[in-house]
């Protein structure tokens, strides 16, 4: 596991590490020094343009110059004013320094000269705006900003590309897009989400000290970031003595005479997934049309009502229903209304393993009057429930219906008032977004996310489906529920890759996902298997 820190937790390990002895002064030094040597490798520059701001991220800048003139590297440094000009004090210190080491420095360019350099150059560092900043660049970073994303030349950002947030990973107006991103001390949310996702390409941490691990921890880390090694022994091995009732049995209940295809999906993801044996519950008007569909999976009618929905009648019948399974899922397509309220909180008094997505989440907003994390008693019971909200409907869980968490952070304080309100580690709320975050009480995992093929509909009605069919597989404790979730998110995103290579980026649907479902699993626990071979290899 790779640990995030939210911005202000990273300015706490700053003063932690001066605490033990490690100035501010070497800390810059060696984060320029890394940036350096990250340019190097990624370029093998002959040379390399440096862009600085004015702070101690343009400081980081000025050291990378002097590291990079010393291999040998032509270097140019940009900057808004001459080096005795910069106010503060270790960024003037360091930029003197560079300047006396021989590194060319350019004031103020017009952009013609700024663009000529850096068609020049191998490549550029983004030593402009760093982790403090919020907002819209103003000039010159600005221009800056849009001569180098309109350039040929391999770019490193210093900590965090100029112009996005760390902490929300939203960036206002343009940010640059960096080939590679070399951030201190620890990962920060916002370079794994939202604009994040595409402005930092690879990310590399640079710690910086060998106390860092040590104060990163105690800093009590926001979120993290899953390692394959994490998935290990999260689901029960297969054996050639395996039934199908070994594999486990998922129950879907879902649709309405609008959303008939929502529930399909999900049920043929929970098979496809690997669940041993799936029941699809249906209002009765669907179930002829679903059934023609559903050739390995059998159909149940249940009492509706005249629009097509589950009707009170429903509730009784699907509490039963789900006392026989493994799992349940419940939600997709099912729409909301007094009995589709009705069958949720029934299967929420069930004592069995349950995710609840789509309306069967929008249910219980309505169940709640839109205040989950004021009725706790409602999630507390003594099986695994998983809830799975987009950020529309997570924040209609916890009264933000017009002001929708609009990051990973913010969604994540949404999941947050949810699992602490409860208070027990059955419960796990997967937030999803450009990143998903799997919350639980105890800690939040963020699965490497997928690609943009996933956003389509029926995408999550397929995700819901894999998180049931793998809690009937698992034989995971409660506290690992979390590690589960985001095993199946990555299985999920995973899918999404390869139903991309087979269709096209932009023609995936739903069923290609769960035609490439098994394919993913396959994929993901040969890396799996082989970072933990590796690992037991080094120890």
């Amino acid at each position: 596991m790779q640990p995030v820190l939210n911005i202000e937790d990273i300015k706490r390990v700053e003063a932690g590490l001066t605490n033990v002895g490690v100035s501010i002064s070497e800390l810059m030094h060696r984060a320029g020094t890394a940036a350096a040597n990250e340019a190097l490798r990624l370029a093998h520059p002959q040379g390399a343009v440096v862009l600085c701001g004015l702070g101690n991220n343009g400081g980081d800048g000025w050291v990378a110059a002097e590291e990079l003139l010393s291999k040998g590297v032509e270097v140019y440094a940009v900057t808004p004013v001459e080096p005795d000009q910069i106010k503060g004090d270790l960024a003037r210190v360091v930029a003197k320094s560079a300047q006396v080491a021989g590194v060319s420095i350019v004031v103020a360019p017009p952009r013609e000269l700024l663009e000529g350099l850096l068609s020049d150059a191998d490549v550029a560092i983004d030593a402009m705006l760093g982790t403090g900043f919020r907002g819209v660049p103003r000039a010159p970073f600005d221009i800056w900003i849009d001569c180098l994303n309109g350039s040929d030349v391999q770019v490193v950002s210093v900590d965090v590309p100029s112009g996005l947030s760390a902490q929300t990973g939203l960036a206002e107006d343009a940010c640059v897009a960096a080939d590679l991103t070399v951030t201190m001390l620890a990962l920060k949310p916002g370079l794994l989400s939202d604009d994040g996702r595409d402005a930092c390409g690879a990310i590399v941490v640079a710690p910086l000290a060998e106390q860092t691990e040590r104060l990163v921890l105690e800093a009590d880390p926001v979120a993290w970031r899953a390692d394959l090694d994490d998935y290990d022994s999260v689901l029960r091995p297969s054996s050639s003595t395996d039934d199908k009732f070994r594999r486990g049995s998922v129950l879907v209940v879902g649709g309405s005479s609008r959303f008939p295809g929502a529930p399909m999906m999900a049920a043929l993801a929970a098979a496809r997934a690997g669940a041993g044996y799936v029941t699809l519950a249906v209002p009765a008007a669907i179930a002829p049309v679903v059934q023609s569909q559903m050739l390995e999976i059998p159909v149940i009618a249940l009492p509706c009502e005249a629009d097509g929905t589950f009707s009170a009648k429903a509730a009784e019948a699907v509490a039963e229903l789900a006392a026989k399974r493994t799992a349940t899922v419940v939600g997709p397509g099912m729409r909301v209304s007094s009995g589709t309220v009705g069958v949720v909180s029934a299967l929420l008094g069930t004592p069995v393993p349950l995710v609840v997505d789509a309306d069967g989440l929008n249910c219980i907003s309505r169940l709640t009057s839109n205040a989950l994390d004021d009725f706790p008693e409602l999630l507390r019971r003594d099986s695994p429930l998983v809830l799975t909200p987009h950020r529309g409907e997570l924040g209609r869980l916890v009264g933000l219906q017009d002001t929708p968490p609009a990051s990973l952070t913010a969604a994540m304080e949404a999941a947050r008032r949810i699992v602490w309100s409860d208070g027990g580690s059955e419960l796990c709320v997967v937030s999803k977004g450009s990143a998903t975050a799997c919350v639980s009480v105890d800690a939040a995992f963020l699965p490497k996310p997928g690609p943009a093929a996933l956003a389509t509909a029926g995408s999550g009605d397929v995700l819901g489906g894999i998180i049931a069919a793998y809690l009937a597989r698992s034989n995971v404790e409660a506290d690992d529920l979390p590690v589960l979730a985001a095993y199946a998110c990555e299985v999920h995103g995973y899918a999404g890759s390869i139903a991309a290579q087979r269709v096209g980026a932009n023609a995936v649907m739903a069923h290609d996902l769960i035609d490439a479902i098994g394919l993913a699993e396959d994929a993901l626990l040969d890396q799996v298997n082989a970072a933990v071979t590796g690992m037991g290899e080094k120890n």
